[in-house]
């Protein structure tokens, strides 16, 4: 790949936890992640970027980092990581890596030494009382208590205390810890949270700070070469989000505007006219993102009367028609695959999986249904264990031979591998990877047939609008391919051509509402 591989790149999504389990306990890990590479390898991605996978008492999903140069012991080793990142490269796969600058862990040596000594909190932001009545992302205060009558700052939960970017050591740290990571092997880092990292009396987003911060990391990155610094940035000003891809910062930034989108045509174009508006002038390549393990899946969400998203609405519950819902799915998968930069995938999202809605209460882990009393059911619903195999929970989640794969130590002997951390929903046989494997009209073979054709016609470039109906999106990009959108009510016409892919079958050679189609111009020798 060149040295700015991730221009156009088609980048995959693993939640860890919920990939692949590769010693039968029931939780994901790198053995199962590194038995899975070949279906990643023959899905066409060009790199995988891994939520935290380091040390962490999982208070948040493993963004409560105990230690930043190490692997949790229940994901597996730091031997298995460096085995893991070669295994990748091997297949021409790119490994990017999430890194957390915001806060750190309760668990964390820093915070135990704080804790022990009031010399050392000035790593974090300890105060004699509370300087603000802010109240943490997760619902409840942002401040708490500490033994000797302290309150240190925490924009998550409490078990995630941020760090005081004001003090020196912290830079230091986190350019320290981007090293010990690009010196084994990683191409990229996904950076959470990252217009939080600066407070003052006036709040903490997007304070001017954060861009000096961003410079020197990418001086580190430059030093090494083809590595990318990809930003969680979500912003409203779309020119306050522009500053943080200027030339000197980071490489990309995810688009969550398109991701929040409904399924509308006006707001999809203003949308994706704005992204582009907001990118081309700086050089930046644009993202598109459907979904990640914060968000309502794409089945559940564009099957509901209001298609858009936000974190504080995330209508859990609201009927949803899920044949309409996966129907749009596959027509927004492919017009995100057309459009110019680079594209992700949400594991799972590729096999068509709804949110699953009804887990229990008692099995649900995301601190935002405890720190809401309820009230909000958490992202749980979008982090269920991906199913591989067979026609029943665990669904071949557990160990399968390969590469990577260790025994079956997480069971006992003879009794098979344990349940995973969440339940799956019986109806998913139809939709694991082995049953749509076969199926050439399955949400698996569209996404590999989509990110095959990508990789040679699509991908980084420019976008020409065509002339259409008010509730068609249709362009053209650089190889001449065509991408027609229909959101409308009735079937439309193609332009002239080959139909090269659909999302859906045609209507007497129109496309039908709801579909998305690829078309090569006559003559183009496809």
């Amino acid at each position: 790949m060149s040295q700015t591989w991730w221009r156009g790149a088609a980048i995959y999504q693993v939640y860890l936890r919920s990939f692949a389990d590769g010693n039968g306990d029931g939780i994901g890990d790198l053995a199962g992640l590194r038995s899975r590479l070949t279906y990643l390898k023959d899905l066409g991605v060009d790199a995988i970027w891994l939520n935290p996978w380091y040390p962490s008492p999982m208070a948040d999903g493993g963004y409560d980092v105990a230690d930043y140069r190490d692997i949790e012991p229940v994901f597996g080793t730091l031997d298995e990581a460096e085995a893991f990142i070669a295994e990748a490269h091997a297949l021409d796969i790119k490994v990017i890596i999430d890194v957390v600058p915001n806060h750190s862990s309760t668990e964390s040596a820093w915070f135990k030494e704080a804790l022990a000594d009031r010399r050392a909190r000035d790593r974090f932001w300890f105060r004699d009382e509370p300087d603000n009545d802010w109240r943490s992302i997760f619902g409840g205060p942002a401040w708490t208590q500490v033994a000797d009558g302290q309150w240190y700052l925490h924009l998550f939960a409490p078990e995630q205390p941020d760090f005081n970017w004001d003090n020196p050591e912290v830079h230091q740290e986190f350019e320290d810890v981007l090293r010990f990571w690009f010196d084994r092997g990683v191409d990229g880092f996904r950076i959470d949270s990252a217009a939080l990292l600066f407070k003052s009396a006036d709040g903490y987003e997007d304070l001017d700070g954060v861009h000096d911060v961003y410079r020197r990391w990418r001086e580190v990155a430059d030093e090494y070469g083809g590595r990318v610094l990809i930003g969680e940035v979500w912003l409203p000003d779309q020119e306050r989000f522009a500053r943080y891809l200027r030339p000197d910062e980071l490489h990309t930034a995810f688009n969550f505007d398109f991701l929040s989108c409904p399924w509308e045509p006006a707001a999809l174009r203003r949308v994706i006219d704005l992204t582009l508006a907001t990118h081309t002038p700086i050089g930046a390549p644009p993202t598109w993102v459907l979904s990640n393990h914060d968000v309502t899946r794409p089945v559940t969400r564009y099957g509901r009367a209001d298609t858009a998203f936000e974190h504080g609405g995330r209508l859990h519950g609201t009927p949803s028609d899920l044949e309409l819902g996966y129907r749009r799915a596959r027509a927004a998968a492919l017009l995100a695959m057309a459009l110019p930069g680079s594209v992700y995938v949400y594991q799972g999202e590729e096999l068509g999986l709804p949110e699953v809605e009804d887990l229990p209460d008692e099995v649900r882990q995301d601190p935002m249904y405890a720190r809401s009393g309820g009230t909000n059911p958490g992202r749980d619903g979008c982090r269920v264990p991906l199913p591989w195999s067979g026609d029943g929970p665990p669904f071949g989640f557990g160990p399968v031979p390969g590469p990577g794969a260790g025994p079956g130590t997480g069971a006992e002997a003879g009794a098979g591998p344990a349940a995973p951390w969440l339940p799956q929903p019986e109806s998913w046989r139809k939709l694991t990877a082995e049953a749509q494997a076969g199926d050439l009209g399955s949400m698996l073979n569209l996404y590999r047939s989509g990110l095959a054709l990508r990789r040679d016609l699509l991908g980084d470039g420019t976008l020409t609008w065509l002339p259409s109906a008010a509730d068609v999106l249709a362009f053209t990009r650089d190889s001449g391919l065509a991408c027609v959108a229909n959101l409308g009510r009735t079937p439309v016409p193609l332009p002239p051509g080959q139909v090269v892919l659909s999302s859906g079958p045609l209507d007497e050679g129109e496309l039908p509402p709801d579909t998305t189609a690829w078309v090569l111009p006559p003559g183009s020798g496809a």
